[in-house]
C-alpha cells in the first residue's frame, strides 16, 4: 500500500531511481517531492512526477524551502506519515533535510536508491563507521553549521546502519560497489523500467557531449573546463552539449560561444532523454553518473559511452587530494565505457 512505503526525493536522478526501484520491488508508494529552488530542477521535477502518478504512485509536493519557516511547516505536516510508515525510501542519505526526517521515523525497512556516485561514498563512509560527508567536502574542516547539525547527522547514520530483528537496511543502486556494509543489502539497478518505458532510440553520426557541475561545487577550474570541453568537441565531432541541470547560465551561453556547441537543457533525466532519442552514437562525459548508468540504460541500442579524466591541472585551487582520487575512481570504476 501507498500509505505503507514513503520517498523522499529533492532531485529528478533520485525520483527516477525511485520509480526503478518500485518497478523491481512491485510496490506502489507515497512520493514526497522536496522541492528545491533551482527553475530547471524544479521543472524536471514536475515532469518525472507527472511519470509516477502514470505509474500509480502517489505524489506529495512540499515547498520545503520556500522562506524560513517552510522547513519546520514541511517536517511537522510529516511527522505523522513518518511515524505511519513501515518502509522509507530516500534518494540522498548526505541531505540535511533528509537526516531531520530520519530521526522522526520508526520504520523497520529503509531503503536508499541511487542519487548518482555519491551512493559510493555513502556505502563506504556507512562500511568505516565514518561521519556522512559529501565527497567533494571531505578533507576540509567542519564548519559552524556542520557542528550544530552533527548530532542529527550522527542519528541518521545510526538509522542507516542496520540493526538485527529491529531494522533493514538495503541499497538499490547501479554503482559497482566494492565494500558493502555489514548487513546492508545490495540490489543492482538494472533501469528495467526506464528501458520497458523508453526507447530504443534513433541514433544519429555525431557526438553527444554531456555536461558536469564540477565548476559549480567548486571542484574544476571554469576556464579549464571549456578549454576541455572545445577540445574534446573538435577531436570527436560532437555537436550537442547536454547540461547538468545544476549548471550557470552564464557558463553556458559563454560555452556556447567559444565551442559552437549547441547547448540542450533537457527536460527530463539524461538516461530518459537518452533512451527517447534521437542521440548521438558516441556519448562523451567527464566523470559523473551517467558514466555508470548510460552504459545500463543503452545496452543494445549501438550507442557508446567515452568517459574523459579530468587533469589535475584542471583542479580548482584547494580542492583535496580525496576529491582528486574520487573522481579518478569513478572514472576508472565505470563498466562498458572508453576512455578518452
Amino acid at each position: 500500500m501507498s500509505s505503507s512505503t514513503l520517498c523522499f526525493v529533492e532531485s529528478p536522478v533520485q525520483l527516477l531511481n525511485v520509480l526503478e526501484w518500485a518497478h523491481h520491488a512491485d510496490a506502489k508508494a507515497t512520493v514526497v517531492v522536496l522541492s528545491p529552488t533551482d527553475p530547471m530542477t524544479r521543472g524536471q521535477l514536475r515532469r518525472m512526477a507527472e511519470l509516477a502518478r502514470a505509474e500509480g504512485h502517489t505524489v506529495r509536493w512540499e515547498e520545503a524551502r520556500d522562506g524560513a519557516g517552510a522547513p519546520f511547516q514541511t517536517v511537522g505536516g510529516l511527522a505523522g506519515p513518518l511515524r505511519r510508515a513501515e518502509r522509507v525510501v530516500i534518494g540522498d542519505p548526505f541531505s540535511r533535510y533528509v537526516q531531520l526526517l530520519l530521526m522522526i521515523t520508526r520504520a523497520r525497512d529503509l531503503v536508499v536508491v541511487d542519487d548518482g556516485t555519491a551512493t559510493m561514498e555513502f556505502i563506504s563512509q556507512i562500511a568505516r563507521g565514518e561521519r556522512l560527508v559529501r565527497w567533494h567536502r571531505r578533507g576540509g574542516r567542519p564548519g559552524p553549521r556542520d557542528l550544530v547539525f552533527a548530532p542529527v547527522s550522527s542519528s541518521a547514520r545510526r538509522k542507516l546502519t542496520p540493526r538485527s530483528g529491529r531494522r533493514t537496511v538495503s541499497v538499490f543502486t547501479s554503482m559497482p560497489v566494492d565494500e558493502a556494509p555489514d548487513g546492508v543489502t545490495i540490489t543492482a539497478n538494472a533501469y528495467a523500467w526506464t528501458r520497458a518505458r523508453f526507447g530504443p532510440p534513433r541514433l544519429t553520426r555525431g557526438a553527444d557531449l554531456v555536461g558536469t557541475s564540477l565548476v559549480e561545487t567548486g571542484v574544476v577550474d571554469l576556464d579549464r573546463y571549456l578549454e576541455a570541453v572545445r577540445t574534446l568537441a573538435t577531436a570527436h565531432g560532437a555537436t550537442r552539449y547536454f547540461a547538468h541541470r545544476r549548471e550557470a547560465a552564464d557558463k553556458l551561453h559563454r560555452l556556447a560561444t567559444e565551442t559552437g556547441l549547441e547547448v540542450v537543457r533537457p527536460d527530463l533525466p539524461l538516461e530518459l532523454i537518452a533512451r527517447r532519442g534521437p542521440v548521438g552514437r558516441t556519448i562523451l562525459s567527464f566523470p559523473s553518473t551517467v558514466v555508470h548508468t548510460l552504459p545500463i540504460a543503452l545496452e543494445g541500442t549501438g550507442v557508446k559511452v567515452a568517459v574523459c579524466e579530468i587533469d589535475p591541472a584542471w583542479l580548482s585551487e584547494g580542492v583535496s587530494d580525496h576529491a582528486q582520487g574520487f573522481l579518478a575512481g569513478i572514472a576508472g570504476s565505470a563498466r562498458g565505457v572508453r576512455m578518452v
